[in-house]
């Protein structure tokens, strides 16, 4: 890894490698460095860090299949992809869900999904 990123997001997550492969796949992210707790994901416009939960924590924490939104979380980042449609089938193949309409905006469509432990992603599409 070169330099530290100035900006990104981190994502405590009960299951590491789970919630890893998903954004790795629905960014199209590659990994810069994994260990036992972290997995730094690099797509072309977001630095991801996937921190494990502490055991000690993490088995009380119940992950429903499919994944419940939490929807009471405070923050909600947003991601770029280059098609929604792809970007949807791929959070779904990867234990993710996709709900709610396709909204539009200026120069873009959007759309929620969730992560496989329900961390709520607003994903976008460039359109002409």
């Amino acid at each position: 890894m070169s330099a530290p990123a100035r900006t990104g997001v981190l994502i405590y997550s009960k299951n590491l490698l789970s919630v890893s492969t998903f954004y790795e796949q629905v960014l199209d992210a590659r990994v810069l460095h994994a260990d036992d707790e972290h997995r730094v994901l690099q797509s072309s416009d977001a630095q991801l860090i996937i921190h494990a939960i502490p055991e000690q924590y993490s088995r009380s924490i119940v992950i429903q299949v499919p994944p419940v939104a939490r929807e009471e979380q405070a923050i909600k980042p947003f991601f770029t992809v280059p098609s929604l449609a792809t970007a949807e089938r791929i959070a779904e193949q990867r234990g993710g869900r996709v709900w709610g309409p396709v909204w539009p905006g200026p120069g873009m469509q959007v759309r929620n999904v969730c992560d496989p432990e329900g961390n709520i992603v607003h994903l976008r599409e460039s359109v002409a």
